[in-house]
C-alpha cells in the first residue's frame, strides 16, 4: 500500500501536465503521482510518463468516471486529488497530508473560494454557480462548507474505501461533499491559491450543462440523503395547490350552497392525497436512510480495521 498517492484525472491536459507531476513530484517526494488519461486526444499520457508518474487509462468518458476507478485500484494511506491543469499549487500538498495522516481527517477540501478564485478566474458564470452551489447545500444540509466543487482534495483510506461513486462527470465533487457531510466524517478547509488555466489550455467543463447536472445531482442526493424533508417540501407544495384550488369552489359553496364545479373539487382530493402520500413516503425512506447510515458506520468500521492490519504488517 502507498504512503500517499497523488491522482490527477486527465483530459487533453498536455500543455500542463508535466509541470503537475514534476510539481508533485517536488513536494511530496515520498508520493506516488498516478495519472488518469480519460481518451485524450493529444500527448498527455506521453508527456506524463516521461515526467515520472504512473499513468493508467480509463475509457469511460468523464471525470467521475476516472475517479470511480482510481479509487477501485489504489490503496494508499493518504490519497491527493489534484486536476491536471495546473490550477491548484502544490504547495499546500503537504499541509492536507499532514492532516490526513497525522490528524485523522477523513476529507480536506483545497478552499480556492476564500482566495484568489475570484480574482482569477475569467469566467462570471462559473463564479456566480459556486456561490449559488455552496448557498444551497450549505441551506439543506446544514454545514458551513467553504467551497463545494473544488478539484483539489485530500482523502483518507476510510474515505476513499467507502464512497459509493454515482456521478459520471464534474459533478463528482458536489457528490463527495455531501457524502462526508452527511455521514458526519471529519472534514477540514484549507484556504488554497488558485490561478487560471493558461494561455491555451482549454476548460472541459461546460458551465451550462455541467451545472445543470451539478443541480440535479444535489437534488437528487437531498431526496436520498434527506427524505423526510424533502418529501415533507412535497406535501407543502401539493398542499397549497389543493387549498388555492379549493377556496373557489367553497366560496361558491358558501354563496350557492351548491357545489358547481365538482371536477374541481374531484382534483383537489386527488392533490391532498398526493400530498398525503408524500408525507408517509418521506417517513418511511427517513427510516431506511437512518438503516442505511448505521450499515455504513459498520462499513466504515470494517475498513479502518482493515487499515490498522495493513500498518502493522508493515
Amino acid at each position: 500500500m502507498d504512503e500517499i498517492a497523488v491522482l490527477v484525472p486527465c483530459y487533453n491536459e498536455a500543455q500542463t501536465i508535466r509541470k503537475v507531476v514534476e510539481d508533485a513530484k517536488r513536494v511530496l517526494p515520498e508520493a506516488v503521482v498516478y495519472v488518469y488519461d480519460n481518451n485524450s486526444t493529444d500527448e498527455t499520457a506521453r508527456i506524463a510518463a516521461e515526467a515520472g508518474a504512473v499513468v493508467r487509462h480509463e475509457r469511460l468518458q468523464g471525470k467521475g468516471n476516472v475517479i470511480r476507478r482510481m479509487f477501485r485500484d489504489i490503496d494508499a494511506y493518504c490519497y491527493i486529488m489534484v486536476d491536471g491543469d495546473d490550477t491548484y499549487p502544490m504547495e499546500h500538498a503537504r499541509e492536507m497530508v499532514d492532516a490526513v495522516l497525522q490528524r485523522g481527517v477523513d476529507m480536506v477540501i483545497g478552499d480556492r473560494l476564500s482566495s484568489t478564485y475570484y480574482m482569477e478566474n475569467k469566467r462570471p458564470f462559473h463564479n456566480m454557480g459556486n456561490a449559488l452551489v455552496k448557498s444551497a447545500i450549505n441551506r439543506l444540509f446544514d454545514c458551513d462548507i467553504q467551497d463545494i466543487m473544488t478539484g483539489y482534495r485530500a482523502f483518507s483510506y476510510g474515505f476513499v474505501k467507502t464512497f459509493p461513486v454515482l456521478s459520471k462527470g464534474f459533478e463528482i465533487e458536489t457528490e463527495m461533499t455531501i457524502h462526508a457531510v452527511y455521514n458526519n466524517m471529519h472534514l477540514e478547509n484549507v484556504v488554497v491559491d488558485y490561478r487560471d488555466r493558461p494561455e491555451g489550455s482549454v476548460s472541459k467543463l461546460n458551465t451550462f450543462m455541467d451545472g445543470f447536472r451539478v443541480i440535479k445531482t444535489i437534488i437528487n442526493l437531498y431526496k436520498n440523503y434527506k427524505p423526510f424533508g424533502f418529501f415533507s417540501l412535497m406535501t407543502v407544495i401539493l398542499s397549497i395547490v389543493a387549498i388555492v384550488m379549493f377556496i373557489p369552489v367553497l366560496l361558491d359553496f358558501m354563496h350557492t350552497g351548491l357545489v358547481e364545479r365538482f371536477p374541481t373539487l374531484i382534483v383537489c382530493g386527488f392533490i391532498e392525497l398526493a400530498a398525503l402520500q408524500a408525507f408517509f413516503a418521506g417517513i418511511i425512506l427517513s427510516d431506511m436512510a437512518q438503516k442505511n447510515r448505521r450499515d455504513f458506520e459498520l462499513k466504515l468500521i470494517q475498513v479502518v480495521q482493515q487499515e490498522r492490519k495493513s500498518k502493522e504488517k508493515e
